[in-house]
């Protein structure tokens, strides 16, 4: 079992969860269980699955939950673009997310390919 707290994509996950938090609060009243919800509840989930992974006893299991955490991040950049797209949010609001989630992209992909790889 991994400690998932080491993990920097798993710390990285968190301060993602922390930013796009401050980012939905701008988004309008009405969107608080649409659009708003939608966010908060996929970003939660990639360092969740990313912890959750570490618990399983194989390295296939492990790369599962890597992978659903990269779609999860997907997700989240995607609706955020339709936030933007729509108007709700501006483009050097989302600037510094869209880097983070770049960055918390190309680690995972890079763990998922090592764990392939091995």
């Amino acid at each position: 079992m991994r400690d998932f707290r080491k993990l920097d994509i798993w710390n990285n996950g968190i301060s993602l969860v922390k930013q796009v938090y401050k980012i939905t609060i701008m988004l309008p009243v009405e969107e608080k269980f649409g659009l708003k919800s939608q966010i908060t509840r996929a970003i939660v989930s990639v360092p969740s699955n990313i912890a959750e992974g570490c618990s399983r006893n194989s390295e296939i299991e492990f790369k599962r939950f890597l992978e659903i955490s990269l779609g999860s991040l997907f997700e989240v950049e995607t609706q955020l673009t339709i936030c933007q797209e729509l108007g709700f949010l501006e483009t050097k609001d989302l600037e510094v997310v869209f880097e983070s989630i770049e960055r918390e992209a190309k680690m995972i992909n890079s763990l998922i390919n090592k764990i392939k790889n091995s």
